[in-house]
């Protein structure tokens, strides 16, 4: 075998090894989490990669309070409805400004993705005062409405450098048969549009799930937070214990619908991040 021959094998190797490591990185923690939920409360703090004995009482604690299940559903209510405004303003938006020809368009760009990279802390006393005018504060259109403050931005521009790639010739012949630009929109440019859309409403769905600092400032009850505030509040039998068991099981049961989604829409999610990436 030769020098060369011996080079390759050892980057080979090198490769996959690096791969398994990052795998671990990736997946290990989840695991453990997952492995951790299913324990009893005596066995929670036993260092074992496979537990002795499996206990679903985690399980049953979170979903017997009601208080985790009103969370559930108003997380799934704030993140459809971020997703839909997102996608709907993110799409007339992207005609705008992927086919319509105007001056200062790419100023206008430039700003929207310039607003995206603020930090939410930056914003969080000015946002807060805005809800509060608008007497939302706790209510979850308060939520919705911050979350697709930032949502937006990063959906404008993703549609709107897939709307540029679209071939002009759809766009003239809908034109010549008459039709309107909504019609164009909608009928045209719309079913060619899924993989972006599914990239930028999947990654705001899971932003809008996950999202924390403005849950906890801008709601109060336990009728009106979210899964992470929820988590978060978790409380064991007395004010000095914390609830880990509870508050795995509550982790998994709330990132297992985020894995599926992701696995579902993988490939609609590789080609709408690469659209426009490369031009023909």
């Amino acid at each position: 075998m030769t020098t060369r021959q011996l080079g390759k094998i050892a980057k080979r190797i090198g490769f996959w090894a690096l791969i398994i490591l990052i795998m671990l990185y990736a997946v290990f923690p989840f695991y453990y989490a997952v492995v951790t939920s299913l324990k009893p409360s005596s066995d929670l703090f036993r260092v074992e990669l496979w537990p002795s004995s499996w206990n679903l009482d985690n399980y049953v604690h979170i979903f017997s309070q009601t208080s985790f299940l009103r969370a559930i559903f108003n997380s799934i209510v704030v993140a459809f409805s971020v997703v839909f405004i997102a996608l709907l303003f993110g799409l007339t938006a992207s005609y705008a400004l992927g086919r319509v020809r105007f001056r200062g368009r790419s100023t206008v760009l430039l700003v929207i993705l310039g607003v995206s990279m603020f930090p939410q802390v930056a914003v969080l006393s000015g946002l807060f005062e805005v809800i509060r005018s608008l007497n939302l504060y706790n209510n979850p259109a308060g939520l919705i409405l911050s979350y697709t403050i930032f949502t937006l931005p990063f959906t404008v521009w993703v549609l709107t450098t897939f709307m540029k790639q679209l071939p002009m010739e759809l766009e003239e012949a809908a034109i010549m048969d008459g039709a309107t630009p909504w019609v164009t929109l909608t009928k045209v440019f719309l079913p060619l549009m899924w993989p972006a859309m599914a990239t930028t409403g999947l990654l705001a769905f899971i932003a809008a799930w996950n999202e924390f600092l403005f849950a906890l400032t801008f709601t109060l009850t336990d009728t009106q937070r979210t899964v992470p505030v929820a988590i978060a509040l978790l409380s064991g039998g007395s004010a000095y214990e914390l609830p880990w068991g509870p508050i795995m099981a509550a982790s998994v049961v709330v990132t297992v619908p985020l894995v599926v989604l992701v696995i579902i829409f993988q490939r609609r999610i590789v080609s709408g991040l690469t659209a426009g990436a490369v031009k023909g």
